[in-house]
């Protein structure tokens, strides 16, 4: 299915979108849809977003600057409600805001911020813009292969293994981030890299919704998934490991660009998405 009726304009956004990967998903989604179409480029700092807008090349889609902050817990209600009264709804959104940390940043004093970018960000986007997917509309909050149950140790699956609301992942996610800022977290089954927690949360966040909008997503032919671009040749990553061989930010956009303008498969819906694989939530899936 289609993304929407060929002659009906389309309306796609990106959260986090001023560097890497970001960046790189606004100018492919402006490349591959028509001028007639609208993609929305936002980010926290309004310098920034006016800066990669035009360093989109030109030639596709209208390419729009927008701030929004995901941290701020009003910032996705407001343009939603902007993009709602210009379009009436939006036909991709992904959502991609990130707080990037390094190696020497202490978890404990980075934590809170971190989740609330990283993991009340998310659910706020999700919040905001699931009730404004148009028939054959694509919502993917990038993750990470980081993001499932193989990751964290068993006793703390249920922490987030069937829960059903965006309400309970929050409250998981709020209750991880309390234990790792009180230093408690070190004492239990905790991992210590902060972005695996964070990324399950995010994974979690994707099945809870799912959950509750299957049924009318299928009949409207609407994806809804988390995915995992893969090691990417960034200067954040390169912190952390040699990235040298690896992709490129435009690189690693292609199949995540795939995903969101080609055929859906039933079978991508609520789920973690690498290069069109599904990577199992759990052990023994």
């Amino acid at each position: 299915m289609t993304i929407a009726p060929e002659t009906a304009p389309r309306v796609a956004l990106i959260t986090g979108a001023t560097q890497g990967l970001g960046l790189a998903l606004a100018e492919g989604l402006a490349q591959r849809l028509s001028p007639r179409d609208t993609v929305y480029l936002t980010g926290r700092d309004l310098d920034r977003v006016n800066c990669a807008v035009d360093a989109v090349p030109g030639g596709g889609a209208q390419v729009r600057g927008e701030l929004l902050d995901v941290a701020d817990p009003h910032a996705a209600d407001r343009l939603a409600g902007r993009l709602r009264e210009r379009h009436g709804g939006v036909d991709v959104v992904f959502g991609n805001a990130v707080m990037r940390v390094g190696p020497d940043d202490d978890p404990r004093k980075i934590v809170t911020e971190y989740a609330e970018v990283n993991n009340f960000g998310t659910t706020r986007v999700l919040r905001a813009f699931a009730p404004l997917l148009r028939e054959g509309g694509r919502l993917i909050v990038v993750a990470s292969s980081l993001g499932t149950l193989h990751y964290l140790a068993p006793v703390l699956h249920d922490r987030f293994d069937g829960l059903t609301s965006l309400d309970e992942v929050d409250e998981q996610v709020a209750a991880w981030r309390d234990a790792v800022a009180d230093g408690s977290a070190r004492g239990g089954a905790w991992p210590g890299f902060v972005n695996i927690p964070s990324k399950i949360g995010q994974v979690a966040a994707v099945r809870a919704l799912a959950h509750q909008r299957r049924e009318r997503d299928a009949a409207r032919g609407v994806l809804l998934a988390a995915v995992c671009p893969g090691m990417m040749n960034t200067p954040t990553s390169g912190m952390w490991w040699d990235v040298s061989g690896a992709p490129s930010p435009a690189d690693a956009a292609v199949p995540l660009l795939d995903l969101a303008l080609g055929p859906v498969d039933p079978g991508h819906y609520g789920q973690l998405v690498r290069n069109g694989d599904v990577l199992p939530w759990k052990p023994g899936e």
